[in-house]
């Protein structure tokens, strides 16, 4: 019997709409090298590019909508009974325009600024550019509030805690190479739940889960959530 379900989401599930996984062939993300563009050391060598390359990925979300994959997700956050957690890797707000409520950005969000003086998080939808004055601080030191290499993803303890409670739990669009969130699948499995990879190729973790379905999420994710939900409406 599932009563709580975990549902880890990565760049898979919202390149189906558009927007580019984070590494792409060389290592590059949208023609950046990873190092250039998401780590604290490349904030304080060259902040004009770091601010500049997420002012463009914020602009883009406008021209990008949630697929079936976001919008099941959604219809399972609404009708589903029991514990919910929706986790993401991705700092799109994809979920959230599908519906999705019960949900946790670890990654951070681009339409979101962080204050590195007082660390202060705040809804932040245009431009950001260097010097920012953080409005609950003064200081001018807003940032892009990502989660860079090096630094400590978001609500750790938890997620972690969910994880160790779940049923169930399903990874969707991930490598399964980026850690800490490439470790929930062992955890699950540890605590006694049911692990799914859904992907469209066998991730880096496949062989640690339960089962593994393999196609696009767009057409795995509605199908999951049918599944899961008949037995409960």
């Amino acid at each position: 019997m599932v009563d709580s379900i975990v549902i880890l989401t990565g760049a898979g599930i919202s390149a189906e709409s558009g927007i580019a996984t984070f590494r792409g062939p060389g290592g590059l993300w949208e023609g950046h090298r990873v190092e250039d563009v998401c780590t604290p050391q490349a904030l304080v060598r060259d902040p004009d590019l770091v601010h500049r390359f997420y002012d463009l990925r914020r602009a883009a979300l406008a021209d990008v909508r949630p697929n079936a994959a976001h919008d099941a997700l959604a219809r399972l956050d609404r009708d589903w009974p029991g514990d919910l957690l929706l986790v993401t890797q991705n700092v799109d707000d994809l979920h959230e325009r599908a519906g999705s409520r019960r949900l946790i950005h670890m990654h951070g969000e681009l339409r979101s600024a962080l204050c590195a003086a007082c660390g202060g998080r705040t809804p932040h939808p245009g431009a950001l550019p260097p010097g920012s004055v953080c409005a609950t601080c003064g200081a001018p030191m807003l940032r892009p509030d990502i989660v860079f290499f090096g630094e400590m993803p978001y609500a750790m303890e938890r997620i972690e805690a969910a994880i160790a409670a779940a049923d169930l739990f399903v990874s969707i669009g991930t490598s399964g190479a980026v850690y800490p969130a490439a470790g929930f699948v062992g955890l699950a499995s540890t605590c006694g739940a049911r692990t799914l990879e859904l992907n469209l190729e066998p991730s880096a973790g496949s062989a640690l889960f339960d089962e593994t379905r393999i196609g696009p999420a767009g057409l795995l994710v509605p199908a999951f959530v049918e599944e899961v939900l008949r037995p409960a409406t």
